[in-house]
């Protein structure tokens, strides 16, 4: 398949996404996504972060296996964690969970810089190569466990978690920037939310479950690696 073969496929998607939307605009109290979102999902080559094979699938609505017992996640559930971090063009960034790059991406286009880790060296390898070669400049990649963060750049004005803890971790918390956002699916297996976190100016912490989701297991604390708070 060339580019113009992808082209109808991804505004299939975006149709798919913006009627998801109004079906559960109760759950997240907005019929519609930002009209940026929207763009950048209709920009980003979807299919340029699946395995080659899946290629065909790249735009369907659900998520697709990317190898290690890893998942790219679906469109929509994308396009919702972008909106609800609303993004701007100054923001720093902290993603948890790399996979091959895809929502690294998608923030590295409304964002400032996307500092983003993840736990299997051999998806970081591919992913810093996609991102490469498609000319995403400000994402800075770190194999490790995303439990802790990073907080060599912290603080952070938003926070992305693509795998589940079943405890929001102290460490993101603590890394956030007052004012900042964080968008986390945490829970056991069978009862994970979607939970937008915000802290205030204060710094105090408030947390909105937004919509049941299944995300693979964030790994828990490493014992041995130090725990940024």
């Amino acid at each position: 398949m060339n580019a113009d073969d992808f082209a109808p496929l991804r505004q299939s998607m975006i149709a798919e996404i913006a009627a998801t939307a109004i079906y559960v605009s109760a759950r997240i109290g907005k019929a519609a996504f930002a009209g940026r979102v929207m763009q950048v999902m209709n920009k980003v080559p979807r299919h340029a972060f699946v395995p080659i094979e899946l290629q065909p699938y790249a735009y369907a609505n659900s998520p697709l296996p990317i190898g290690f017992d890893k998942t790219i996640s679906q469109p929509f559930i994308v396009a919702l964690m972008t909106d609800l971090l609303d993004l701007q063009p100054t923001d720093i960034v902290l993603e948890i969970g790399t996979g091959l790059g895809y929502q690294a991406a998608i923030v590295a286009a409304l964002a400032k810089k996307v500092y983003s880790i993840e736990v299997i060296e051999e998806l970081s390898e591919q992913a810093k190569q996609r991102l490469s070669r498609l000319g995403y400049a400000n994402v800075e990649l770190r194999i490790g466990n995303g439990y802790h963060g990073w907080a060599e750049h912290a603080p952070f004005d938003k926070v992305i978690v693509t795998a589940a803890p079943d405890l929001i971790p102290t460490p993101l918390i603590g890394q956030l920037k007052p004012g900042g956002k964080m968008v986390i699916p945490a829970g056991l297996a069978d009862a994970q939310q979607l939970i937008l976190v915000e802290k205030d100016s204060h710094g105090s912490v408030n947390m909105k479950e937004i919509l049941p989701v299944r995300f693979s297991q964030l790994e828990g604390p490493d014992p041995h690696a130090r725990n940024f708070q």
